[in-house]
């Protein structure tokens, strides 16, 4: 493992008997995936434990939010603050977890002793909570009970790899990876769903801090080119990029022809005048990476003629 494992317990490896609180801060699931999710971590040697809420369904909004949004962000605080649990797995994404922010007790979150906390996609409005709130790392994960992770055995490897510690932090490239704009950058790692850091633009102290020094990861899914290029419009009109040193982008599963995307994002990205790289393998769909993201986090972004991103 990286020697970052000593910077944080949010980044520890779990042993054989670790408590695995699993909930659901974002949109509701169906409790034959969740069984799935609590199946695969025992046969890690895990012991998941449910969160009270965690199949829950919003009484307006039962299709779109997995209880109300008070029940969601007790679950959350639970799992965070018991000392009991060892990690924290976010069943799936879709929507409602920038509900939640305002509902937590940042004191007592801050109190609490640091554990893994996994998830993507809609989990990034947790992830920049924790790393602009609470200083802490969290971890860049595909939805442990979504059809996403379940029916891709690489994925389901490298999340198994990096929740026990049994390789080194990666995010993995394939032979799609390119460099947009060539350079190379080091910094602490940040971003994830653009649509949740779009709407998230004006939730933090100041927009124009949350990347300052830092490498930007960008993936998104079931959205069109032109509803992509509005979004990341959102973010540079307001001075999201100011200050990042590089940015990396993921999948974009669903999202319209990729040329397309590829082209847009370059068209965007490459006046910032920043290390940018293509194509690496973390997002929505099979055969993506598990690696951790936020405070303390840092990597190198490689834009030459074998991109990449690599840790320590």
């Amino acid at each position: 493992m990286s020697d970052s494992t000593s910077q944080s317990p949010a980044l520890r490896s779990l042993r054989p008997g670790a408590r695995c609180a699993l909930i659901s801060p974002s949109g509701p699931s169906e409790p034959e995936t969740v069984q799935q999710a609590e199946a695969l971590l025992a046969s890690w040697g895990l012991e998941p434990v449910r969160g009270e809420h965690a199949l829950d369904r919003h009484e307006r909004a039962s299709g779109y939010l997995a209880g109300s949004d008070e029940a969601r962000a007790a679950d959350l605080s639970w799992a965070w603050t018991d000392p009991g649990i060892d990690g924290v797995f976010c069943v799936r994404g879709g929507y409602g977890a920038i509900r939640l922010l305002d509902l937590l007790d940042e004191a007592r979150l801050a109190a609490a002793t640091p554990k893994p906390l996994y998830g993507s996609s809609d989990i990034t409005a947790l992830h920049e909570f924790w790393q602009q709130r609470l200083a802490t790392p969290t971890w860049f994960t595909p939805m442990i009970a979504t059809r996403d992770l379940l029916d891709s055995p690489e994925s389901v490897s490298a999340l198994r790899d990096a929740v026990l510690g049994e390789r080194p932090w990666e995010v993995a490239g394939d032979d799609e990876t390119a460099t947009l704009v060539a350079g190379e950058a080091r910094g602490e790692l940040t971003g994830g769903n653009l649509s949740l850091l779009a709407m998230s633009t004006g939730s933090h102290p100041s927009t124009r801090t949350r990347t300052d020094g830092r490498i930007v990861l960008i993936e998104e899914v079931h959205e069109s080119p032109y509803r992509i290029d509005g979004l990341m419009q959102i973010l540079l009109r307001s001075g999201y990029f100011e200050g990042a040193v590089g940015i990396g982008l993921g999948t974009w599963e669903d999202c319209g022809p990729i040329p397309e995307v590829r082209a847009l994002m370059e068209e965007l990205l490459a006046p910032l005048g920043i290390p940018v790289v293509w194509g690496l393998r973390f997002g929505h769909g099979p055969d993506v990476s598990s690696f951790p993201i936020g405070r303390g986090v840092t990597a190198t972004l490689t834009a030459d003629e074998r991109p990449g991103l690599a840790f320590g």
